[in-house]
């Protein structure tokens, strides 16, 4: 398994004269380590060679080839020998699935629908991951793509309480008893991250790091408190606090309409068990209790690159939003104002 394409890519065709290991496929076992690299030979250009290293020595056995100004060339290149020689030789496996992870945050997609489309087989399978709408961008260039996506889209729901309780209780296994977690701080980090793994992580990480400042074992509801009133104020998750401020900006009305976006009910957000969009006629009447004015001022700013974006517009439906990161809904909630 292999993550992040963009990143693959990058790494096997940039810097052709580099002599360092590229992409290990096998751990080293204390016997024999198997690494494939790229090498300059005079007069055939940069190849793709697999180095084995032993006790008698090591060998090098030429691979596969660099295609000079064809990445896509040489990406296929590399990949069939992969296959043909480590996953089907090597490994005895079937197959390769290549992930790409965090797609949405891959700007330029130009061409990889296409390079999907041609490279699948039944030994060659890709796997895209990311949030939002960004598969979309994919048929652009290859038409059939869209097939693919229909039989094998996969939405990922939250997890659900058993799932995300299993975090904590891996947790204190991995630290042999060192650290614990009161079930009652257990449930409440479950309610709060609403099946987002990644939030609990943060809250646990951050729990176990008070605890430790203060010399304890046990995380408990009063190191959890303090957690807590470290993200009201904004001192315990650096990233998501710099995103947070610069959706405000310095306007309290938009403050409050990111607030009253963020903390939307989830039977009035929700269309169905999938998705978690927001209705802004509903927020409109909160807001005029506030007296917030200017709200359709108020909403581009959030959708604006330039202070995010923190969400984006649901097209097939007006008036409708979504959060672009999940997490940081869920961050505005416990943020205090």
């Amino acid at each position: 398994m292999i993550a992040n394409g963009a990143g693959l890519l990058s790494r096997l065709c940039n810097d052709q004269n580099s002599e360092d290991g590229l992409l290990r496929l096998v751990p080293a076992d204390g016997k024999e380590m198997v690494e494939f690299t790229r090498s300059s030979e005079s007069g055939i250009g940069a190849d793709l060679k697999v180095l084995k290293f032993d006790t008698k020595g090591g060998s090098t056995e030429k691979y596969a080839r660099t295609v000079p100004g064809d990445i896509v060339q040489t990406f296929r290149n590399f990949v069939d020998s992969i296959i043909t020689h480590q996953v089907h030789a090597k490994m005895k496996r079937d197959g390769l699935l290549v992930l790409l992870d965090e797609f949405d945050v891959i700007e330029d997609k130009k061409g990889l629908g296409s390079l999907i489309k041609s490279l699948t087989s039944p030994y060659l399978k890709f796997a895209i991951c990311g949030i939002g709408q960004d598969l979309a961008d994919l048929v652009a260039d290859h038409a059939s793509v869209e097939r693919l996506l229909e039989e094998g889209a996969i939405h990922v729901l939250p997890m659900d309480k058993p799932e995300t309780e299993e975090i904590f209780f891996t947790a204190e296994r991995l630290f042999k008893g060192q650290v614990t977690f009161e079930r009652s701080v257990i449930d409440e980090i479950v309610s709060v991250c609403q099946g987002y793994p990644y939030f609990a992580q943060l809250i646990g990480k951050e729990c176990i790091s008070q605890a430790n400042l203060k010399g304890k074992t046990t995380i408990d509801r009063a190191i959890f408190g303090g957690v807590l009133d470290d993200i009201r104020s904004g001192r315990a998750f650096p990233t998501l606090e710099s995103s947070y401020q610069r959706a405000i900006g310095n306007s309290r009305d938009r403050e409050l309409i990111l607030h009253l976006l963020a903390g939307q009910p989830e039977e009035i957000a929700m269309f169905n068990s999938e998705s978690g969009r927001i209705l802004l006629k509903e927020a409109r009447k909160d807001a005029e209790e506030l007296e917030i004015q200017y709200i359709d001022q108020l909403v581009p700013r959030l959708v604006d690159p330039s202070y995010g974006p923190v969400l984006r517009r649901v097209p097939e439906r007006q008036g409708t939003y979504e959060f672009v990161n999940p997490v940081l809904r869920l961050y505005v909630r416990l943020r205090a104002i």
